[in-house]
């Protein structure tokens, strides 16, 4: 082919013309620990932090690289990739005509990959260029195609012929060793990160009969196997599932149990979650269930959805006679799909019919499945490699589309797909054969949600999705005609000529829906290009036929969206309107998306009105001005300039005010004025609350301040403008807007059309949203000639985090409620250094088993008595900025017998209800509890404080204070390590070398410790047996059942008359509640060991002046990135990279922190 220059020019390196800088990439978890950290590498210097510190971390060879043994430029990853692949196009010959034309290829790939104008997906950058740049080898397993011998051959090592697809489609045959062959296939794409789908209609269902006379155990049990062995890949490689889609055809007989599977599962994982299992994806509620690793969708016929349109019905059919199984309505068939689907997600819907329609292959085979993610729909066994264009490359200030370097950039990257695919090397033979002989690529974009509203256009308007139509159709006839251009010089795909007619029949469906597109709607110029586009691919391809039966699809573009710099990924709209930039020195800052101001400017708007409408969303990020909270208010209430200042500054990386009144940004001295412990962290709003700030006053200060991240309201703004700005999820507290779901399903149905595959997008669902809503969408997606569709209703799993939102609820000093959500109470309990007897009734009632006497399981339960010196550790650590001591007694024997658990030395509602459970697990220990079902149960249940963990050498992270004390004992006494972010080399469980410190003999109280410094630890609740001179009893041994007491220290009371900041005792109790405290312990004081109560009143502080209880709220991550993550969405988990809150991107997630991808994006 003869390569026109456009943004190069001949002689001069394009790469020579960017202007580079060092800089270092650091990815931190929200504690800012150190992920990753790389220093001095050279990057462009208009690239954006994240996007340095994703090539860094992700793209960056780490070894083997001569003289550095890293690669520390952009230069070389996009020298490496851009010279190997035009190599690869040189020795495979026929697609330069000439040594110039290869030059500009080159020249013209490594600028477009440079100024981020497009990027391929990861395995290219990855693998490809290793071997031919800097002689690394791989090992040998994959098979490519030998152009010498025309035979696709095994590879020797891995890096001559790299794996560059991401997406395969794999079949199988009713057949025992099909079967296990696919096990064995599906591990070896897993292994190297890639996704697979098959479907498995072809097995025989449940008691068919099996050549032996024999039944057939059935579909779903095979299934399970699939399950299983995905499950096992996952844990054995990472911490990242395996990327997984099973389909199944309506017609099979198991298709209820199909369509229900996971539902009944996720009811399954419910109970155990309910039982006390932990809830986390990974825990072992949902590790206990199956069908947790895949996609599932169910394959639909248009018969089928005319039956359910007229209530008619539907048959299942046997797989080896064809006999009819079963016969349902199927209405009742698509309702169970919409139930399932509402309640787990699972199953989507394929529509086979529209899918085969669309087959350029048709007379080959028919289409029966697609990769996890949906985009890709083809043959089996084939691969497909993909490449995304950021279109705001192409849009111009005067808001024009550059239609002309648009295409350039199509015929670039498609050339360069093209070249990869035989290149590159394939998990399997028959895979390696049919991608050489069918060519399928998938070249796609991102940013169309940014491009449509800095143009002013609503994403759910007909404007917006004839916009994104004409753009897709230029694309997809311009990969076309380049394919057909390559067919000139080296012919069409092997199977063009069986496939002649489906293909040319296809390409005129194209060709009349790019003409179909509403002249009325959409800009003149991309309408003319997009008729101008498909007149010459047409006419291209029957003069030459095309080298590739497909060359679009819409793929997530999760992790090379974020490398792009792009705003939005794929074809889906802006998720929010605020976002967190990433600083080159660490930490972010709050900014609202560049395109909010570019499509204000268009619409006509002043500079003035811009600026107040970006600070109404933004805020002033200033205390200047603010109502109620502002310098003089906070002088007032005694805090220092500094600590003014401070606050100041950190208001532009913060979410809300809470998040600038940090612990951290105030002297310790005023913590301990505003009634705080020494070792407490409080939250920045328990800092305003104590401050004497309300509810009422801190939302009106925060509207001001750090803005209501939102457009709603704001100044100047017309209503007419409002949908400009909506985005997928409700902005801000007081945010109402946002893209109605069926608006997400118009915009994929005006693309479909212009694309080869199909489009990898879920449709989110408010979590108040219906069966019969969810129906609907299944519906009108196949009425509006989808290929596929999925869904997520939020908050269907079990498995999300808990939600963490602004808006918290909590009463102030003056009685106020805020009633924006569920208010809870939280009990205040008290402590004392006293001896308190439990009372006999306090015992749970043991369940009996029948026939089993209740005096028979009384006689069992005899508690076994700790010696009155013992040895234990104590473990000091942070749980997201709360500090925490552990510590423990032990049998002689070194097994666990009691734990103390502090939070901090001056008394709060939360440590006294630690210390309370500390008791009852203390007791349960010694009544033979064992410590695997504590800690089964515990660990990884998720509550606040939860987040980064410091102090400890094996845990970095955890879901709450439960869960963290459970891991830690977990791991001390029971040698456990599979939830241990950091493994140790060697577990001696119970020793004295894991311990970070002992109770030194003598010494119960651990006051000197060995190697510490001799401070006072503060001590918590535990157990003892009997009076305070009672005899000791020996380990093990049974002892004779008395009534337990438990012996509760306290911190000592504040001096007489000493008040916190807010005018309050220290105590955090209200004089009624002391009063009810006095009630209480009289009657549990045991008579002969009863205290006066004034004593107990005195070592709690408790005055006599009303305070302001701790809120009942969920506490802010610390980090304002996720905090903003979690208001958006209730689903997104943690990122298993570096701890921090993802972002929901089509099928998976990704994080905005290091761009990690969770799923198969």
């Amino acid at each position: 082919m003869h390569l026109p220059r456009r943004l190069t020019e001949a002689g001069v390196n394009p790469l020579d013309q960017v202007q580079f800088e060092t800089r270092s990439s650091v990815i931190t978890n929200p504690d800012g620990s150190v992920v990753f950290e790389m220093n001095d590498v050279e990057v462009p210097k208009d690239w954006s932090q994240l996007a340095t510190d994703i090539v860094v971390s992700k793209y960056f060879r780490k070894a083997g690289v001569p003289g550095t043994d890293r690669e520390t430029s952009v230069r070389q990853v996009v020298t490496r990739v851009a010279r190997t692949i035009r190599e690869g196009g040189e020795s495979l010959g026929g697609y330069f005509d000439s040594l110039e034309d290869a030059d500009t290829f080159e020249a013209e790939l490594s600028a477009l990959l440079i100024h981020q104008h497009g990027a391929f997906n990861s395995p290219v950058w990855f693998n490809c260029g290793l071997y031919h740049r800097y002689g690394i080898e791989g090992s040998p397993g994959n098979y490519f195609w030998d152009p010498e011998t025309d035979s696709i051959q095994p590879t020797t090592n891995a890096y001559e012929h790299p794996q560059c697809s991401a997406c395969f489609i794999q079949g199988i045959q009713d057949d025992l060793m099909s079967i296990f062959d696919l096990v064995r296939s599906e591990a070896r794409v897993f292994k190297y990160g890639s996704g697979t789908g098959t479907n498995f209609s072809c097995l025989r269902g449940v008691n068919e009969i099996l050549s032996g006379g024999g039944t057939s155990s059935g579909l779903m049990s095979f299934l399970e196997v699939f399950d299983r062995a995905a499950g096992a890949t996952k844990s054995g490689g990472t911490t990242r599932r395996a990327a997984k889609m099973v389909v199944l055809d309506m017609d099979h007989p198991e298709i209820i149990d199909f369509i229900e599977w996971k539902s009944k599962e996720e009811k399954k994982a419910r109970a155990l979650i309910a039982a006390g299992y932990p809830a986390d994806f990974n825990g072992e509620a949902y590790h206990t269930v199956s069908g947790q690793n895949s996609n599932n969708s169910v394959r639909v016929t248009d018969e089928f959805m005319r039956a359910v349109l007229s209530d008619g019905t539907w048959e299942t059919r046997n797989r080896t006679d064809g006999a009819v199984t079963k016969t349902y309505k199927a209405k009742d068939l698509m309702r169970r799909i919409a139930k399932a689907a509402w309640a787990c997600a699972d199953p989507g819907l394929q529509y086979d019919t529209t899918i085969n329609d669309w087959h350029t292959c048709r007379d080959v085979d028919r289409i029966y499945a697609s990769n996890p993610c949906s985009e890709f729909v083809f043959l089996d066994d084939t691969a497909c490699n993909l490449a995304s264009i950021n279109l705001m490359k192409y849009l111009g200030e005067d808001g024009v589309f550059d239609v002309d370097g648009f295409r350039h950039a199509c015929s670039i990257f498609l050339l360069a797909q093209e070249i990869l695919v035989d290149f590159s090397s394939y998990p399997t033979e028959k895979i390696a054969r049919n991608s050489h002989d069918y060519r399928p690529l998938g070249l796609g974009y991102a940013n169309l949600g940014a491009l449509l509203m800095v143009r002013g256009v609503p994403y759910d308007s007909e404007e917006a999705r004839s916009t994104a139509a004409a753009i897709t159709a230029i694309m997809h006839g311009r990969a076309y005609w380049t394919s057909a251009q390559v067919a000139r010089k080296k012919g069409p795909f092997a199977g063009f000529e069986a496939s002649h007619d489906s293909m040319m029949r296809v390409m005129g469906k194209h060709r009349d829906a790019a003409y179909a597109i509403s002249p009325g709607s959409c800009p003149a110029d991309l309408l003319a290009a997009a008729h101008e586009e498909w007149d010459e691919c047409l006419r291209a391809g029957e003069r030459h036929g095309y080298r590739n039966a497909q060359t679009t699809v819409l793929a997530p573009t999760g992790t090379i969206g974020l490398l792009m710099d792009c705003d939005t990924t794929g074809v889906e709209p802006d998720f929010a309107l605020v976002k967190f930039k990433k600083l080159a020195g660490g930490g972010y800052f709050k900014i609202v998306n560049e395109s909010v101001p570019r499509a204000l400017r268009g619409l006509g708007y002043s500079q003035e009105q811009i600026q107040a409408i970006v600070i109404h969303t933004r805020g002033t990020q200033s205390l200047a001005g603010v109502p109620h909270i502002n310098r003089d208010a906070l002088s007032d209430r005694g805090l220092a300039r500094d600590e003014i200042d401070r606050i100041e500054a950190a208001l532009p990386a913060a979410l809300d005010l809470a998040g600038a009144f940090n612990a951290k940004n105030l002297e310790e001295t005023t913590v301990r004025r505003l009634g705080f412990g020494p070792e407490a962290m409080p939250s920045g709003d328990h800092i305003l609350a104590a401050l004497g700030f309300t509810s009422t006053q801190v939302e009106e200060a925060n509207e001001i301040a750090c803005g209501t991240m939102t457009l709603e309201g704001a100044p100047h703004l017309t209503e007419e403008h409002l949908p400009v700005f909506d985005t997928a999820n409700r902005c801000g507290r007081k945010g109402r807007r946002f893209i109605a779901p069926m608006g997400h399903v118009r915009m994929m149905a005006a693309v479909q059309p212009f694309l080869s595959g199909a489009i990898s997008k879920t449709v989110n669902l408010p979590h108040e949203a219906t069966v019969e809503e969810v129906e609907n969408i299944y519906i009108e997606g196949w009425k509006m000639g989808l290929k596929a569709i999925a869904l997520y209703r939020d908050g269907c799993k079990q498995s999300q985090p808990l939600n963490s939102v602004a808006d918290k609820n909590h009463v102030t000093e003056k009685g106020e409620k805020d009633q924006v959500g569920k208010t809870e109470e939280v009990p205040l309990a008290a402590s004392a250094r006293e001896v308190v007897p439990v009372p006999p009734t306090a015992a749970p009632e043991r369940p009996v088993l029948p026939g089993t006497s209740p005096e028979a399981v009384e006689d069992t339960a005899r508690r076994y008595r700790l010696a009155t010196k013992r040895r234990g550790f104590t473990q000091e650590a942070r749980v997201g900025g709360q500090k925490i001591y552990l510590r423990t007694g032990e049998y002689d024997d070194q097994k666990l017998g009691e734990i103390f658990v502090d939070m901090a030395k001056e008394g709060a509602a939360y440590r006294s209800l630690m210390n309370c459970f500390a008791i009852a697990v203390s007791l349960g220990l010694q009544y033979g509890v064992p410590l695997d079902e504590y800690v089964d149960v515990f660990t990884f249940t998720r509550f606040e404080p939860h987040g980064a963990v410091t102090g400890h050498p094996n845990i970095k992270f955890s879901t709450s204070v439960m869960d963290y004390l459970f891991r830690v004992l977990g791991y001390e006494y029971l040698g456990r390590t599979d939830f241990l972010q950091v493994k140790p080399e060697e577990i001696q469980p119970g020793s004295d070398a894991i311990a970070d410190t002992l109770l030194v003999p003598g010494d119960p109280a651990g006051t000197a410790r060995p190697g510490g410094t001799g401070q006072d630890i503060p001590a918590s609740a535990h157990v003892t047996e009997g009076s305070p001179g009672a005899t000791a009893g020996v380990a093990g041994q049974a002892a004779v059942p008395q009534t337990p007491v438990i012996e509760v220290a306290a911190s000592a009371a504040p001096p007489a008359g000493e008040k916190s900041g807010n005018g309050t005792s220290r105590g955090g109790m209200s004089t009624s509640r002391a009063g009810e405290l006095e009630a209480i312990a009289g009657t549990v004081l045991a008579i002969e060991d009863r205290p006066p109560v004034s004593r107990i009143m005195a070592s709690l502080g408790l005055g006599s002046m009303a305070v302001t209880p701790a809120r009942a709220s969920v506490a802010s991550t610390g980090n304002a990135m996720s905090d903003q993550m979690t208001q958006l969405m209730g689903d997104a988990p943690f990122c298993d990279v570096c701890g921090h809150i993802t972002v929901r991107n089509g099928t998976c997630y990704r994080c905005l922190n290091c761009g990690n991808s969770i799923g198969c994006s």
